[in-house]
């Protein structure tokens, strides 16, 4: 590699270093004046000499979406994950099963949701979703009463640190809700908390749980099954919860 072209690569790892969130080449291009900006190839090329460089130490680059960033490898995390020493938020069954439904029937609406749970889904959780930019409103329906589509957005493979959604796990190999969980990272709250309502928003061990609500939104939060007992989990629910605890550890 020339000179030129090594004095690419660390301008492009000290951006990715700093930056908040994955860049795209166009992003990394806009760092140049006019006069002086790179090829796309010279681009590709550098990123692929520091991908070659990351080799054998504690970061590597990852590609998410069409973006870049620079990350702990997934290995390190339990030494990194110490730093922070706050509890991991803990997230309802329901939320998980909520969003494991969007995930894979994309797009999808809460009505359809609802008919694969077998039970109402409290508009908290949706609201949860929305608020951490795992989801967002794709569009509309169109039937009477146009109800809203969801689908997953790029703030949730960056999240969940997967380059596409054709690296999640096929739903023929997931059938367990709390092991897709485990698999994105995400904690989960008490495995009673079926539809996602608890007395407070606190977890037993004294975790923050998301995706509840006390009190509040009754009519939501009804958990009448459509079929039979608590309802049941279509494969898309048991799915939304085993690749979530190794996939999002390791970004920086």
């Amino acid at each position: 590699m020339s000179d030129v072209n090594n004095e690419l690569k660390n301008i492009l790892e000290a951006a990715l270093l700093v930056a908040g969130q994955p860049l795209t080449i166009d992003r990394m291009l806009a760092l140049f004046p006019e006069d002086s900006r790179p090829s796309r190839d010279e681009m590709r090329a550098a990123l692929a000499q520091l991908d070659e460089d990351c080799n054998g130490r504690a970061v590597e680059l990852r590609q998410i979406d069409h973006g870049y960033r620079l990350q702990t490898r997934e290995r390190y995390a339990e030494w990194v994950t110490r730093l922070n020493e706050e509890r991991p938020v803990r997230y309802s069954r329901a939320l998980l099963e909520t969003l494991a439904i969007i995930v894979y029937r994309q797009p999808v609406t809460r009505g359809e949701i609802e008919d694969i749970r077998g039970v109402a889904v409290s508009s908290e959780i949706i609201k949860t979703l929305l608020g951490r930019e795992w989801i967002r409103q794709v569009g509309q329906r169109e039937v009477p009463g146009r109800p809203v589509l969801y689908g997953t957005t790029r703030g949730f493979l960056e999240h969940f640190n997967l380059r596409t959604l054709d690296e999640l796990p096929p739903l023929a190999e997931l059938r367990d809700v709390e092991k897709l969980g485990a698999g994105l990272g995400l904690a989960t709250g008490p495995a009673g908390d079926a539809d996602g309502v608890a007395d407070s928003g606190v977890a037993p061990d004294g975790g923050v749980e998301e995706g509840t609500q006390a009190g509040a939104d009754s009519q939501d939060q009804t958990t009448a099954s459509r079929d039979s007992g608590d309802g049941p989990v279509d494969a898309e629910a048991d799915a939304a919860h085993a690749h979530a605890e190794a996939a999002g550890s390791g970004a920086v």
